[in-house]
């Protein structure tokens, strides 16, 4: 008897203390947003791209040389043509921007840079690539089998953990490709 006492006060008090809350603040904000203007006037139609081959004018020896924001410069190693038309000659310089530097990791994963904004040092109607990645030795190829295949004898599998991945390297003789695409906005 007391236990149905008790569950009949409990029904009785919950349903009688709902009750609707309004969030003020919700509400005054939904006043005041605005809804997002989409540009849809895109042209896919231009699949045009031009490749220029790039070389660094100094070397980048490890990740540690650098630093995010810091400018390099890149000099064209072919002539560019576009229509039977000139576009970059031999030496032209680029300069790119470091926009990330990823260190390399346990387990042989390896380090990698990434360079954008890719600008010549003439004003030229079109757009570039806009990031280019170099990476270092990826060695996880070699550790993960060679970690299953050590999981037999405990504590030898784990010891793999300490193998580290390779730095990455961008010597002068090296080439990189970015792309052109002369009829994008």
């Amino acid at each position: 008897m007391n236990k149905f006492f008790y569950l009949l006060l409990f029904i009785l008090f919950s349903s009688c203390s709902a009750f609707s809350v309004q969030d003020e603040c919700a509400l005054e904000l939904d006043k005041n947003i605005k809804p997002v203007e989409t540009y849809q006037n895109y042209n896919f139609e231009s699949t045009t791209k031009i490749p220029i081959i790039l070389k660094v004018t100094e070397p980048i020896k490890s990740e540690k040389d650098v630093f995010e924001g810091q400018i390099i410069h890149f000099r064209v190693s072919k002539d560019v043509l576009y229509n039977n038309k000139l576009i970059f000659k031999r030496g032209e310089e680029f300069e790119s921007k470091i926009s990330a530097i990823i260190t390399p990791g346990m387990n042989g994963i390896p380090a990698s840079i990434i360079f954008s904004d890719f600008k010549p040092n003439k004003i030229i109607k079109g757009q570039f690539s806009s990031e280019y990645e170099i990476t270092g030795q990826d060695r996880s190829l070699i550790v993960y089998p060679l970690k299953w295949a050590l999981t037999i004898l405990p504590p030898s599998g784990s010891l793999t953990n300490l193998i580290m991945g390779g730095h990455a390297k961008l010597k002068i003789k090296n080439r990189i490709t970015i792309y052109y695409y002369p009829e994008w906005k």
